[in-house]
């Protein structure tokens, strides 16, 4: 594998100089963090999976003309991405209770909301990503009146279709997150989909038993975690042509 320069590690990618100016390598690993990192764990070809799964989904956005950083993958584990300036929020799409939703509010898991709910929550892994509204994210500075303008429309209309491209699979989008960054091309700025969409970051329910195959299997202890990707994979007709233990890592240049 060719040498190269690790620029950034997260829980689950590492980010690599690309070949060209402006561009990253995104590695997926099958590392498995829950709970702001307190639960840690592996989930054997998850980073093989999660790398082919956001593939597809990437490509088939920016087929209806979601802009993204996608460019093409690389090989099982890689893909080729534009570099992007980040913006410091995780924006959930919500469209069914679950998880901290729940819990908050008191409604019963599985309830689908009167309408889809988009909440924000700051990056910020030392304050356990807390969520945030439009006030703080202005005052701040992280994003402007027009960001969130921008970062709104496009989340509307990548709920619209995953939740029917999932469902035309037999799979209920429960809720997701997204990443967005400012992708700068000479002195014209665009905000774009950035990061992964995959079960590490999906809830996705069987639409006829409800049963969960994402990263609650890993959060709750349910088992066969592997087996739940895999399912999303298969439904999606995208199961990789190698088994998942291809690659062992990347090379690193000090």
């Amino acid at each position: 594998m060719a040498r190269r320069r690790q620029l950034y590690e997260g829980k689950a990618k590492i980010l690599f100089e690309g070949p060209e100016p402006g561009t990253l390598v995104q590695y997926f690993k099958d590392d498995a963090t829950a709970f702001n990192a307190k639960k840690k764990g592996t989930i054997t070809g998850k980073g093989v999976l999660n790398n082919r799964i956001s593939e597809y989904l990437m490509t088939r956005l920016a087929e209806i003309g979601i802009p993204t950083h996608f460019i093409r993958r690389l090989n099982m584990r890689e893909q080729l991405i534009r570099e992007v300036e980040i913006i410091p929020l995780e924006v959930v799409v919500r469209n069914v209770a679950a998880g901290s939703l729940s819990q908050r509010l008191g409604i019963t898991e599985g309830q689908r909301l009167p309408r889809s709910i988009i909440e924000y929550y700051y990056k910020n892994d030392a304050l356990n990503d807390p969520m945030v509204a439009e006030e703080h994210i202005t005052c701040f500075g992280w994003a402007s009146t027009q960001d969130l303008d921008d970062i709104v429309a496009l989340t509307l209309r990548v709920n619209d279709f995953l939740t029917g491209l999932f469902l035309g699979v037999g799979i209920t989008l429960v809720d997701f997150k997204l990443e967005f960054g400012r992708l700068w091309e000479n002195e014209e700025m665009r905000i774009v989909l950035a990061d992964e969409i995959s079960p590490d970051n999906c809830r996705l329910w069987d639409a006829k038993t409800g049963e969960k195959m994402d990263k609650d299997r890993f959060r709750r202890d349910l088992g066969k975690v592997e087996e739940g990707y895999q399912e999303v994979a298969r439904r999606l007709g995208i199961l990789p042509e190698a088994g998942p233990r291809d690659m062992t890592g990347p090379e690193v240049m000090q």
